[in-house]
């Protein structure tokens, strides 16, 4: 998983890579493991990046000397080798700047057609584009691309003659925004809450299959063939921020509906409702309200913020949980709790909380109420799940589950409370994860 932002100036006076940082801040959720800026400038093509959190990569003095009036950035959940930090530079045919979030599923065939060797799915996808573009132009060579391409997946390119091009995959299931800001420049991200905080308007979602270049003189648009759309029902549930829109629908009004029908189908009676941060905090709200029980804050924060679930090792998911979960005594102790988080994957880090709060705490009953449907399969598009044999919801029932985290009951969400919840057509969701049944458009 990735987040991904391009800002294009109409005029050469702007110097973009400030505005492209504090995007790659709001985009942080989507990816921890690195962080990258490429500018576009009249002597070509500036890039600086490296392995860390978007504040630790740009030091103060490296971001003021990055001149350029254009620019496109990433932070990647993925850790990959030194030449594919994200955004990627290809020199040839055409040079271009390049970062992508999601999965192109055939990019193996398609580089095979096309003679480029790279064991990188980025690096590949560059180079496909640039070959693209030299053949078809700008417009037409990322239509092209985008309809040998099957799978899950949105990316930004900027080329050292100053154009940029972004692009949505014809599924969908990558979120994609567009905003800008009066006509001094425009912005493309991941999430429409980048494009807030660097002052813009957010305008509309890049539709499935749809292609935006921009020049000094223009934005143009174009459409690849579409079939069926596939939105990623996980970015309602935990991948998006709570500010943003995605799919126009808002992600926060979307979790308090969550945190509602998860009262509705699984009500317990209980003293206080605790929200693990910072995802289930808004399901926790709903449910409190809709169950009339007083809700309190429940833990507090240790250190940087960590998101652990996107963390590439058991061990670092681990150390993020323990430094964002710190319980505080006073809010629990003798209480019936209720115990709200956005997933359960392995069960080991609920485990270490329930664990924590009734030895530890004094606890009197500990209820664990999930906000989504049970995690049973793989994501192919990027999103870190681990193996099935270690996904606890695939093999233990409810009542297995909660003897053992150590709960006193447990209960998921249920596949139609999420979809009611979203209140898009299941037919246009990606559910995989939960099913393991994936949409045919998304298949080789």
């Amino acid at each position: 998983m990735a987040g991904v932002i391009g800002i294009y100036a109409f005029d050469k006076l702007w110097r973009m890579a400030r505005f492209a940082y504090y995007g790659l801040l709001a985009l942080q959720n989507r990816g921890q493991e690195t962080a990258g800026i490429v500018t576009c400038h009249e002597d070509g093509l500036s890039e600086y990046k490296g392995r860390n959190t978007v504040d630790r990569v740009f030091l103060e003095e490296k971001l003021s000397s990055m001149k350029g009036w254009l620019a496109i950035g990433c932070v990647d959940a993925e850790v990959r080798h030194e030449g594919s930090i994200q955004p990627v530079i290809v020199n040839k045919p055409t040079k271009l700047a390049f970062c992508m979030d999601g999965k192109a599923l055939n990019w193996r065939e398609i580089a095979v057609e096309e003679g480029v060797s790279t064991e990188s799915d980025v690096n590949a996808v560059a180079m496909i584009l640039s070959k693209y573009v030299d053949k078809h132009g700008l417009l037409n060579g990322a239509v092209r691309l985008l309809e040998m391409l099957k799978g899950g997946y949105c990316f930004i390119a900027l080329t050292s003659s100053g154009e940029m091009i972004a692009a949505r995959s014809p599924s969908g299931i990558k979120p994609l925004v567009i905003g800008s800001f009066g006509f001094d420049y425009g912005v493309i991200a991941s999430e429409s809450c980048a494009i807030d905080v660097i002052g813009a308007d957010y305008k509309a979602d890049v539709f499935p299959g749809e292609v935006y270049l921009f020049t000094s003189y223009s934005i143009e648009k174009a459409r690849a063939q579409r079939s069926e759309v596939a939105y990623c029902s996980f970015e309602y549930v935990y991948l998006a921020r709570p500010d943003s829109y995605i799919n126009d629908i808002s992600v926060y009004e979307t979790r308090m509906r969550i945190g509602e029908v998860l009262a509705e189908e699984h009500p317990v009676e209980g003293d206080v409702v605790i929200g693990v941060p910072e995802t289930a905090i808004p399901f926790a709200m709903a449910y409190s309200n809709k169950m009339k029980i007083p809700i309190a804050m429940g833990f507090v924060r240790t250190g940087p913020h960590v998101r652990s679930a996107i963390k590439p090792t058991q061990f670092e998911r681990l150390v993020g949980v323990q430094l964002k979960l710190n319980p505080i005594r006073g809010a629990v102790k003798g209480k019936r709790v209720i115990l709200i988080d956005d997933s359960v994957v392995r069960g080991n880090t609920t485990k270490n909380t329930v664990t924590l709060m009734r030895n530890k705490l004094g606890v009197k009953e500990i209820h664990v109420r999930i906000g989504s449907p049970k995690i049973t399969s793989h994501c192919p598009f990027g999103v870190e799940v681990p193996p099935e044999d270690e996904l606890i919801a695939r093999h233990l029932s409810d009542e297995e589950v909660a003897a053992v985290v150590g709960a006193d009951s447990f209960h998921w969400l249920s596949l139609n409370g999420l979809v009611r919840a979203i209140g898009i057509p299941q037919s246009m969701l990606c559910l995989g994860c939960f099913t393991g049944e994936y949409p045919l458009c998304l298949k080789t």
